[in-house]
């Protein structure tokens, strides 16, 4: 039994503390040059994640004082919801299921097939390709608007009339059937962004005695050399490409209003989730809402993204 005036051993908790406040001193330097990086995750990013989880508990409408009404809003949003349940979040989920997987492997594909050109043709065609993720919304209204107009001056559309393979001009942008087949079109032309770029710097990095290494030990095609040799060394571009199309692709939503000009696309056919978002928060200003519908996004997102850690990670790393 200790003594009355035996000082108490500190706790676990306060031996870690105490680590790492000694350790946050002794590295006080870098976390100077740190600094800014920091304050501004955590003002643009922390802060607001913490406030849109907490509005989603709320009823507020931007201008009044926020009520406190627990679970209603997503209880509301999959029980009561019927655009979020039957448009926006099928659409969702049919969006990134082509537009993610497919853009990735089209990168990857483009990516490879650049690699093997020679080095004084291969930026030109890295830029090429590159330029639409840099165009953004210029291409959508000069390009593809133009495209998918649905008229007779349309280029596809005149293409169809002169080739006499439809009767009448279709309304591409303005019909449910074909609104988010354009959507997704579109994006896989756009897809060719920054995950892009790593995947061509991590191709570079691959170091070629592997390859030699892997034709004694029995591979006999690219394809081959590809899959055991190419993917396992560039893992780390490969997971950054995966985090980037998975962002790129669930943030989605302003290419539908910016093909149709309208906040609501006919019909809700090309409705996403973030569509959803700002129809709630930009329209109807109901923001504990749209930040209860925003919370439900981000889960998506960070489930979608452990995955792609689990995929694409070595063996042992978290």
């Amino acid at each position: 039994m200790p003594s009355p005036g035996a000082v108490k051993p500190p706790s676990p908790v306060q031996l870690r503390w105490r680590r790492f406040v000694k350790q946050i001193r002794k590295d006080a330097f870098c976390y100077l040059f740190l600094a800014p990086f920091l304050i501004c995750f955590l003002i643009f990013i922390v802060i607001p994640v913490i406030m849109a989880a907490t509005l989603g508990f709320t009823s507020y409408d931007g201008f009044g004082k926020p009520h406190f009404i627990g679970f209603d809003n997503y209880i509301s949003l999959f029980t009561q919801d019927i655009v979020f349940l039957t448009k926006a979040l099928p659409n969702t989920f049919l969006f990134a299921l082509i537009v993610g997987p497919g853009g990735y492997i089209l990168s990857f594909l483009f990516a490879w097939l650049i690699h093997q050109l020679p080095l004084r043709v291969r930026d030109y065609y890295t830029l090429v390709f590159y330029a639409p993720s840099m165009a953004g919304g210029v291409a959508l209204s000069v390009v593809w608007i133009a495209a998918f107009s649905g008229d007779r001056v349309g280029y596809l559309n005149n293409f169809l009339l002169q080739m006499g393979w439809a009767d009448a001009p279709v309304t591409w942008l303005q019909d449910p059937k074909y609104l988010l087949k354009v959507m997704i079109l579109v994006s896989l032309w756009m897809s060719f962004s920054v995950g892009f770029l790593a995947m061509l710097a991590g191709l570079q990095t691959v170091n070629r005695e592997l390859y030699e290494a892997g034709r004694i030990d029995g591979i006999s095609s690219r394809l081959q050399e590809v899959f055991y040799i190419t993917i396992p060394s560039m893992k780390p571009q490969m997971l950054f490409s995966a985090v980037m199309t998975i962002v790129s692709t669930l943030k989605a939503g302003a290419i539908s209003t910016q093909l149709t000009g309208l906040a609501i696309t006919p019909q809700y056919s090309g409705h996403l989730i973030i569509n959803h978002v700002d129809d709630y928060a930009f329209i109807r200003f109901e923001l504990g809402y749209a930040s209860a519908v925003s919370v439900m996004l981000l889960l998506i997102s960070y489930f979608v993204m452990r995955f792609a850690y689990r995929l694409f990670n070595s063996k042992g790393e978290q």
